[in-house]
């Protein structure tokens, strides 16, 4: 009798499933994990989007784009309510100011001040700023940045470019001083070409650094808040600079309104090199009556 031989059982190779999820898993957190740091890098340092590309890095994430951050502001009729839902810290009692309608407007919010935007002049409408002592002497120790860039969450049809200042003969006239910055990150975001206007350079030097110098001096003596509006006013046709044709502003405003004692005061200058030393502040109503912007509650 013979015996049957058994046949042997193949054996079959066992598939590592797990260990092939946990590679992709792993592989997919450090792509994440770079791809978040680079575009937090660039939000916190914006002087870092003139090298680091960020639209791909948000679609990476899935995010909005940086156009997509900046909606515009849909006018109802010839004046708008703005929003600016993200910073009223800026505004006293949290009441966003009231504007004549215009085309491109945009709200952006820093982490120091916000921003109301014309795409049609390329520059700011108004930048607001809420300040005290204790801010002030924060930022006494911080570095100037001097580093402009470009505004990365307004399209390029209505932004200003580097390009468009050099060789224009004007300077980047800052509406946010960068003295005002109480944070390094709010120092670099104060160089936005979003927060600047074509200002004379000897204005700019003169008479305008001494009135943001006399209410800093003011705030370091006030006894709480006070809240400071800053913005260009043109003429009925502008001169403009550069291929973008940004517009050059015939005055400029600095709005000040103390939250402790409910005093406020304009102080209204010339953008030329003829400009006299700042003179006596004009009365909020006669500014409201000149430019139509209700920047107060």
């Amino acid at each position: 009798m013979t015996r049957k031989r058994s046949t042997p059982k193949k054996r079959t190779s066992r598939v590592r499933k797990p260990a092939g999820r946990f590679k992709r898993f792993f592989r997919a957190l450090v792509v994440s994990a770079v791809t978040s740091f680079s575009a937090a890098s660039c939000v916190l340092n914006p002087q870092l989007r003139e090298q680091v590309p960020l639209e791909p890095i948000l679609s990476q994430l899935g995010l909005p784009s940086q156009e997509q951050a900046a909606p515009l502001v849909q006018a109802t009729g010839p004046r708008v309510q703005t929003n600016f839902a993200q910073c009223r810290q800026f505004f006293p009692g949290g009441q966003p100011p009231v504007v004549p309608a215009s085309p491109a407007l945009r709200e952006l919010c820093f982490s120091s001040f916000a921003i109301l935007h014309s795409g049609q002049t390329k520059t700011p409408v108004f930048v607001a700023e809420r300040l005290n002592r204790r801010m002030l002497i924060r930022g006494q120790g911080i570095g100037r940045a001097d580093r402009f860039y470009t505004e990365a969450r307004l399209p390029a049809a209505e932004r200003a470019e580097l390009d468009d200042y050099r060789g224009s003969g004007y300077s980047r006239g800052h509406m946010a001083p960068a003295g005002d910055m109480d944070t390094a990150e709010a120092m670099a975001q104060s160089f936005s070409l979003a927060n600047m206007v074509p200002q004379d350079q000897r204005h700019n030097a003169g008479p305008w650094n001494k009135i943001e110098a006399d209410t800093r001096k003011y705030i370091m003596r006030a006894k709480g808040d006070v809240y400071v509006f800053t913005g260009p006013v043109y003429a009925a046709r502008s001169e403009t600079i550069g291929a973008g044709r940004v517009a050059v502003p015939s005055h400029l405003f600095k709005v000040v309104y103390d939250a402790t004692t409910g005093r406020s005061w304009v102080h209204w200058q010339a953008n030329s090199a003829d400009a006299e030393a700042a003179g006596p502040p004009i009365r909020y109503a006669e500014f409201v009556r000149r430019t139509g912007l209700q920047l107060l509650p």
